[in-house]
């Protein structure tokens, strides 16, 4: 038996934030390349490639939001919403390549320190800031999505990686160090790296069909289990199809009844799965003795637990 309720994933507001987002940080993209070349300034340059790879990163989330928002298909019976699992991934790798390249940047800087001009990091700098913000600020709304959560995570560490900048170039101005916007740089990468994490494991645990964070499998049996009418639940499976659609399998043990009375139970089995733990696709397998697979595998299971015949 399917139980199919699917949830809208990807709204007409996330697209909307995610293309001016986008738009905004392609613009600032060329000011900071523009004016790093001008006033010979790495630092901003380099603000510029790593603000391109956010660029990148709001296209392939607004990618992954549209293909979410498709309906199911004859060949995509769960729809799209994997897609959106993709797209997180793949922007939280790139996160990860930005970190290597900033400590890559930074050791050099320690190693030999450049001169930068103040100026220009400051005024550019104050522009990125309000800029990263404002869009973090629009995608705050969609953090329950993994997909949506990857986006709104490059544009906070840009706000706040840009609103070192702008300090850095305080202190440049205030005392000429130099060192301390390679030293800036490395706490950035500390803080992508720490922001990243989490996602990461997120897409991972998605993509490999594990059960969800958060949800204790034992206790979904145990309160499936105080159901009228349900005698024992085994074969017991949860896993995401998205950031926030869950899917579950059951073997559901019941008395020997006709199908016309087993239908309350199934109703009472999927209300309080969608009401406490927001599962919308559910199959239950309906059985009066508990099936031979699941037999022989609950006791190959307990003879491993118990170490096995000495």
């Amino acid at each position: 038996m399917h139980v199919h309720a699917h949830g809208e994933n990807g709204s007409r507001r996330a697209r909307t934030a995610l293309t001016i987002g986008a738009a905004a940080t392609l613009g600032y993209v060329l000011l900071a390349f523009v004016m790093g070349l001008r006033a010979h300034s790495l630092a901003l340059i380099s603000e510029a490639g790593h603000n391109l790879t956010d660029f990148l990163a709001l296209l392939l989330t607004w990618a992954g939001v549209a293909l979410q928002a498709k309906p199911p298909t004859a060949s995509k019976t769960y729809g799209y919403q994997r897609a959106g699992v993709l797209a997180a991934l793949a922007n939280v790798v790139s996160l990860f390549v930005i970190t290597v390249l900033i400590v890559m940047e930074a050791i050099a800087r320690l190693r030999h320190p450049q001169a930068a001009e103040p100026g220009p990091m400051l005024w550019v700098a104050g522009v990125g800031l309000v800029m990263n913000a404002g869009i973090a600020w629009m995608l705050e709304h969609g953090r329950r999505d993994v997909n949506l959560r990857a986006a709104f995570l490059h544009m906070l560490g840009d706000a706040l990686a840009t609103g070192m900048v702008l300090i850095g170039a305080l202190v440049i101005l205030r005392t000429g160090w130099t060192v301390v916007d390679p030293a800036l740089s490395l706490a950035i990468a500390a803080l992508i790296v720490a922001s990243g994490w989490g996602v990461l494991r997120e897409t991972v645990n998605i993509l490999l069909e594990g059960t969800p964070a958060g949800m204790d499998l034992e206790a979904v049996a145990a309160d499936l289990a105080q159901v009228e009418g349900v005698q024992a639940i085994h074969d017991l499976h949860i896993w995401s199809l998205g950031s926030q659609a869950h899917a579950l399998s059951a073997h559901v043990q019941i008395a020997d009844i006709p199908p016309s009375a087993s239908e309350a139970i199934r109703r009472r089995l999927c209300e309080l799965l969608e009401k406490r733990y927001q599962i919308g696709h559910a199959t239950l397998q309906f059985e009066h003795t508990e099936c031979e697979g699941c037999a022989m595998a609950a006791e190959q299971r307990e003879h491993e637990a118990g170490g096995g015949d000495s």
